[in-house]
């Protein structure tokens, strides 16, 4: 199988240049254009996702030799999430190669975090498949990169942390309140309002509500902090 000339220009932005090409094709084949003789990557999907929590594991062990379950727990969550992973799938393009269907082209599934998240696992288990699990593992590392050592401030999730900043001073959880939304069906833009009982508030804007809302908390939180220094 010969690739096209995008496929071949991921190849080399990733570093991996595959034996099999086979495997990439499948792997950024998406289930909205897949048929019996073009399979989707969602198997892939499966095992990719296995393979990446395998190297983050170890990694983070690596990382930190005194480092408790407890504090490794969210370390890797904030590592594999699918947020990250669509982060990571942005930066090497993964989108631009996206194999898609009509409708999911049409409603910007080229952005969207889950489908961009899962592919970039399918394309980790392409690798491990065609080259087995060390070039999987140097691919990953290659691709989170400095992720790796910084995550111990990604593990902090914004919102659970601001709901336990309320809870120790008898507040009740903070409220989250959609303000605003912008763009197009396909790509929307969402602000959000975050505030406590005290009155005190911070509003933020994303390409999801999720997204917002934990901008929303991390800016409110990091204000809190910062006055109580």
């Amino acid at each position: 199988m010969r690739l096209s000339a995008d496929l071949r220009a991921f190849e080399a932005r990733i570093g991996h240049p595959f034996r099999q090409p086979a495997l990439l094709a499948r792997a950024v084949t998406h289930s909205s254009i897949s048929s019996a003789t073009r399979p989707d990557n969602q198997r892939l999907e499966f095992l990719g996702d296995r393979v990446l929590g395998l190297v983050m594991a170890e990694a983070l062990l690596g990382a930190d030799g005194k480092a408790s379950e407890g504090q490794l727990a969210p370390r890797f969550n904030a590592l594999v999430r699918k947020e990250t992973c669509a982060e990571v799938a942005r930066e090497i393009g993964l989108g631009e190669v996206l194999k898609l269907g009509r409708s999911e082209m049409m409603s910007g599934g080229r952005r969207k975090d889950a489908l961009l998240g899962d592919a970039v696992e399918a394309i980790i288990a392409a690798v491990y498949l065609d080259s087995g699990f060390e070039a999987a593992k140097a691919l990953i590392l290659r691709l989170w990169g400095s992720r790796i050592g910084a995550v111990e401030e990604d593990a902090r999730d914004p919102k659970t942390s601001l709901q336990e900043w309320a809870q120790a001073r008898a507040m009740p959880p903070p409220s989250y309140n959609e303000t605003g939304r912008e763009g197009p069906d396909h790509q929307p833009f969402f602000t959000v309002e975050v505030r406590l009982a005290n009155g005190e508030a911070e509003s933020a804007r994303a390409g999801s509500k999720r997204a917002a809302e934990q901008m929303a908390a991390r800016a409110l939180l990091a204000r809190l902090e910062s006055a109580h220094d």
